[in-house]
């Protein structure tokens, strides 16, 4: 694991922000302060205060965004003339949320509204066939399309030969043509002047919601209730957390935390965890939702989300978190073999890795993916049979953009769609090996030396005095943690820890005192020996509430032999 300290930002800018925070001579700020939130893009005063205090006037005219009006104006006709509209998400988070999002709204206006998610093993990823003859089938005139159908040329024009028209709100790169939908809602478009453009699907749908409010002439107010939705699409979706991000998850997370709906609570309690930041969403509510369309059906989340009743809540959580046992097992189960396949075929010093099985459990190959990546930190592609085709999901290593090595291989795939780190990919069986040869040969000739080895970087080194109560509570202001706005990590040089023990099952995880303060380190079990003498760490500055005793305490991320003696 390479240690890499986080640029320096220009010392102009972060004396300007030091000497503004610093007016009040009783309470001084350390200048650490002043720099991360420089790193982070933080100039000034002004854009400091809007960081730590994001609102919801700091939101974007959403009629920005190219197409708005034509969407605006499509969808308030369906709802003056009584037509029925449907929903049509992605079965991830971000489309389930999204769909739940969407729904709530038109339903609550009168509107005769379903939605529609697609089966992952019968229909695959975004717009399908199925879907659109469903609508037509029974009398949907508009589907709005949620997470999904930036790429779907043939099957807009195939809703449109059954007269059903279509407005598309993605977020995914798009390809060089769009479709012809009535409109095309996507902050990516080249087109597109919209200035915030890492919004994740449900956002964009937020957007229109907020357009159709704006044209009525009203604020926010009826749709704070449904930003908890995009503040769990948010996290699960790995986007950037800054800008409009950073204003709807905040105004999420006080939804969620203040009145959950029945549907999270109810998730919560499978989770037995508590819920504070946007982390605890990922470990908490993310994968369990998830999973309904990993292992069973997408709807099933959607129809949690959307429920009002506690007691049919827990029913339904129940059997979610059922899938989410079963989603455990089974990427355990494709990772071990996987492993083997990399092994039996001598793979282990490939560029790539680029595995397939007919039979692995097409709802688990993104996380066997990322699995694969802890082992061999390379650029990772995992195939499954998937009717006539096959179909994989892939993840890259920091720093690598796989969305362009796979576009770069083309040629080979019958469809492919995604972002720099995750993407989704199908091809004819026949076509497996050509692909297999030319991904790996434009990987080995792109990949840099920085990508082929795990890093973690950190934000300055600091002394055991900065571990204080008072700077712990202005780290918490920096909240919510995600890309663009990392959660601080900081060096302790040459510590020597004491009162060193295993916990958990099987001795995995480190427990120690430094510097008078706990310091626990999930998954260092491995590593005692290597604290008997001086160390140096990487941790971040948490608390630790345990039965009513609130304490700092540090996470351990890594930790090497020590310089000093």
């Amino acid at each position: 694991m390479r240690w890499v300290q986080r640029d320096k930002p220009a010392s102009s800018w972060v004396d300007s922000l030091h000497e503004a925070f610093n007016q009040d001579p009783s309470k001084p700020l350390d200048r650490k302060f002043s720099r991360i939130l420089v790193s982070r893009g933080i100039k000034t005063y002004a854009q400091a205060l809007t960081f730590f205090k994001p609102a919801s006037d700091e939101l974007h005219n959403p009629f920005l965004m190219k197409d708005m009006d034509r969407a605006v104006s499509r969808v308030k006709q369906a709802v003056s003339e009584g037509e029925r509209v449907l929903i049509f998400g992605d079965y991830d988070v971000d489309g389930t949320t999204a769909v739940a999002l969407v729904y709530s709204y038109l339903e609550k206006r009168g509107v005769e509204v379903s939605y529609y998610i697609p089966d992952r093993y019968l229909e695959g990823y975004g717009l399908s066939y199925q879907g659109i003859q469903f609508a037509r089938d029974n009398d949907f005139s508009l589907i709005i399309a949620l997470d999904c159908g930036i790429k779907s040329i043939e099957e807009v024009d195939f809703a449109s030969s059954l007269g059903v028209d279509m407005v598309i709100c993605d977020h995914h790169k798009p390809g060089d043509t769009l479709p012809n939908a009535i409109a095309v809602l996507n902050p990516k478009r080249l087109d597109c002047q919209y200035p915030f453009k890492e919004l994740c699907g449900c956002g964009v749908g937020f957007k229109l919601l907020q357009a159709i409010e704006a044209s009525e002439g009203r604020d926010l107010e009826n749709l704070m209730s449904l930003t908890d939705l995009v503040a769990v699409a948010i996290g699960a979706d790995v986007v950037s957390v800054m800008g409009e991000n950073r204003v709807l998850a905040n105004l999420g997370l006080e939804v969620l935390t203040k009145n959950p709906r029945p549907g999270f609570k109810a998730l919560l309690g499978q989770s037995n965890r508590e819920l504070t930041s946007l982390t605890d969403l990922n470990f908490s509510l993310a994968p369990r939702i998830n999973a309904a369309g990993r292992m069973k059906q997408g709807t099933y989340a959607v129809s949690l989300m959307l429920t009002d009743d506690f007691g049919g809540a827990k029913a339904e959580a129940q059997a979610i978190e059922q899938f989410n046992q079963d989603r455990r097992s089974t990427d355990q189960t494709v990772s071990e073999e996987a492993l083997q396949q990399i092994a039996a075929l001598g793979e282990e010093n490939r560029f790539s890795t680029i595995v397939y099985h007919p039979n692995w459990h097409k709802g688990v190959i993104g996380i066997v993916a990322s699995r694969l990546i802890e082992v061999y930190y390379r650029p990772t592609v995992v195939f499954t049979k998937s009717g006539e085709y096959l179909a994989a999901s892939a993840r890259s290593v920091h720093g690598y953009d796989i969305y362009s090595a796979i576009e770069a291989c083309s040629e080979h795939l019958t469809q492919f769609g995604g972002h720099a780190y995750a993407a989704g990919l199908s091809l004819k069986e026949s076509s497996y090996n050509k692909f297999k040869e030319a991904f790996e040969n434009y990987v080995a000739n792109t990949l840099k030396p920085e990508h082929k080895e795990p890093e973690i970087i950190y934000d300055g080194v600091i002394e055991p005095s900065f571990i204080a109560e008072r700077n712990f509570r202005i780290l918490k202001r920096f909240e919510p943690f995600g890309p663009d706005n990392p959660e601080p990590v900081f060096r302790l040089n040459g510590v020597q820890l004491e009162q060193v023990r295993l916990i958990g099952i099987e001795g995995k995880h480190l427990k120690a005192r430094c510097h008078s303060f706990d310091l626990i380190g999930f998954g260092f079990g491995k590593e005692i020996d290597r604290v008997k003498n001086k160390v140096d760490l990487l941790v971040t500055i948490s608390e630790n509430n345990w039965n009513g005793k609130w304490q700092l305490q540090l996470k351990l991320k890594d930790l090497k032999e020590s310089q000093e003696k």
